[in-house]
């Protein structure tokens, strides 16, 4: 079937889709994916049963009635159909990529326009190969403005999701070390953010740059660029007012100037505003706006949260890690003006071959700076050489609950930091 077709049938259903059978409705098109420990066209029939409209399947065995779609390669077809969707509209649609800070700025630039716009923006991080497709063809046909995060592991992944998202403005939030095992090291790191701005060179889009970062700078040459920053006085400028408990700072753009009072916990978070705001502004919304949507803006899903719980302060940041964002989340609970501070960091993963190297560089600057006590989490740490008696290691984070518990802390901020896998929340759960 070809994807015009496909996409008649699509818009006829009314755009519902599942690509989850645990999540269908009475008249959805259920896209079976595969993956390496799963094979969703065996769940056709289920579909089916459960009141799927249509089932999308590329093995053959599976056609069991008129209700069955063949394609050869299902999410070949559910990427093509992301992309055919997405041509049904001229409107902006901005990508945002990069290494760290992308879902929380994501998320502060869809709050902010949404004061002014209809917004359609990517849920969490759906931000792959599965989950870009997936948020373009949960976009309504009454959206004015798209918001969608692009997130990669290897080269040319961004240029892929690209060419499915097809954005006319975007914006890199900076080169960290994040991925490592795919990209091979920083400056690959650099090749694979900066596809994001080659795209929009080939297509002629709108870049956001930090003009405080040379790299990104260099990578936006032959952009039309609009610049922000936290330490150069260019169109959109920030700079901290306070820190604790929460991110307070000033912003200025172009003749205005107001302040913000955000919720969000660590000083890495200013340039994140600042992007935000300097987006929000090139799209007419008033700085009032502006300043009223960011201070209501609440971080959840485990990213710079602040949650207090039987006597103690949690700064919980372990939605995700890597060596950069890492650093700057322990340099920033070090400034804090508190008392009784103490890190928990679990491992961060897909570093390949740098894991142990990072890890330890980690751990050389805990040692610098000197917490009342960390705690270390994960097999990656538990390989690395330190012989403070500061520190603590627990293989998982249920070791560490039961450690925790029968401590009885009381009046301490803890800082909860680690990669996805390692699931430190649970230590407040």
């Amino acid at each position: 079937m070809t994807i015009e077709n496909l996409y008649k049938i699509f818009a006829q259903q009314n755009f519902k889709f599942t690509t989850d059978t645990r999540k269908i409705n009475s008249g959805d098109i259920f896209f079976a994916l595969k993956g390496e420990k799963f094979n969703a066209n065996q769940f056709a029939e289920q579909a089916i049963n459960q009141g799927a409209a249509y089932v999308v399947v590329d093995e053959i065995e599976f056609v069991l009635n008129e209700k069955c779609i063949f394609v050869k390669d299902v999410l070949q077809s559910l990427q093509q159909l992301a992309n055919h969707h997405r041509k049904q509209f001229s409107i902006p649609i901005i990508a945002i990529g990069g290494s760290n800070g992308k879902t929380t700025t994501k998320e502060l630039v869809s709050k902010v326009l949404s004061e002014k716009y209809r917004v359609h923006t990517t849920s969490g991080n759906f931000n792959n190969h599965i989950g870009v497709p997936i948020t373009l063809l949960k976009m309504p046909m009454d959206t004015e403005i798209a918001v969608i995060e692009i997130g990669a592991n290897h080269l040319l992944e961004t240029n892929f999701l690209c060419e499915i998202a097809e954005p006319n403005f975007g914006l890199i939030t900076n080169n960290g070390k994040d991925h490592l095992e795919g990209f091979g090291n920083i400056e690959g790191v650099k090749k694979a953010n900066a596809e994001l701005f080659d795209y929009l060179k080939t297509n002629n889009g709108t870049a956001f740059v930090n003009a405080g970062d040379m790299d990104l700078k260099t990578a936006s040459v032959g952009l039309q660029q609009i610049f922000y920053s936290d330490s150069l006085q260019v169109g959109c400028f920030g700079a901290i007012k306070k820190s604790f408990p929460f991110l307070e700072a000033e912003i200025k753009i172009n003749e205005g100037v107001f302040s913000v009072q955000s919720q969000l916990s660590g000083n890495y978070n200013l340039i994140n505003i600042i992007a935000a705001s300097s987006i929000c502004s090139y799209f007419g919304v008033d700085l009032s706006k502006i300043k009223n949507a960011v201070e209501n803006y609440k971080p959840a899903n485990n990213r710079s949260q602040w949650v207090e719980k039987n006597g103690n302060n949690f700064i919980v940041d372990c939605y995700n890690a890597n060596p950069s964002s890492m650093k700057l989340a322990l340099e920033s609970f070090a400034q804090l003006p508190l008392e009784n501070k103490i890190a928990i960091l679990g491992d961060m993963f897909e570093l390949g071959a740098h894991s142990a190297f990072e890890h330890q560089q980690i751990v050389k600057l805990l040692n610098d700076l000197k917490f009342e006590k960390t705690i270390l989490v994960g097999k990656e740490f538990a390989r690395v050489n330190n012989n403070s008696t500061q520190f603590l290691l627990f293989k998982n984070v249920d070791e560490l609950k039961n450690w925790f518990v029968k401590n009885n802390f009381n009046q301490h901020t803890f800082l909860l930091k680690g990669s996805r896998g390692m699931v430190l929340e649970k230590l407040i759960a």
